[in-house]
């Protein structure tokens, strides 16, 4: 498994609010946008981009999100680990793959990959 991004997930109480700070304030661009939660990149440097999050569908907030170019063996080796898996291996309607972890401190960790 190799790890090919990482983001972190900023709660956001008013996305309208959030996209007017991270897109006109810093100067991000909008690189998806599901309603829910808006991803912003550098228009300089892509793989630097930050979530906004109003509402996660699984109940859970992750605070940050890791792309992997392999997600089942990620779950596979966390299971191993007897990593703690708070929310399950699906397959998500937006079109992609992913699990939640807890990291030793608590942190919730979205492990993702795009189908």
């Amino acid at each position: 498994m190799r790890v090919l991004r990482t983001v972190p997930n900023v709660p956001s109480r008013d996305l309208s609010q959030s996209r007017r700070f991270y897109g006109e304030t810093l100067g991000y661009c909008v690189v998806m946008d599901l309603g829910w939660i808006v991803t912003f990149a550098s228009p300089t440097d892509p793989a630097a981009q930050v979530s906004v999050i109003s509402r996660e569908p699984s109940g859970l907030h992750p605070n940050v999100s890791v792309e992997v170019d392999d997600v089942d063996a990620a779950h596979a080796e966390m299971r191993r680990q007897g990593v703690e898996v708070v929310y399950p291996l699906r397959d998500e309607p937006w079109g992609v793959r992913r699990f939640f972890v807890r990291d030793p401190g608590g942190t919730v960790v979205n492990v993702v990959m795009h189908r």
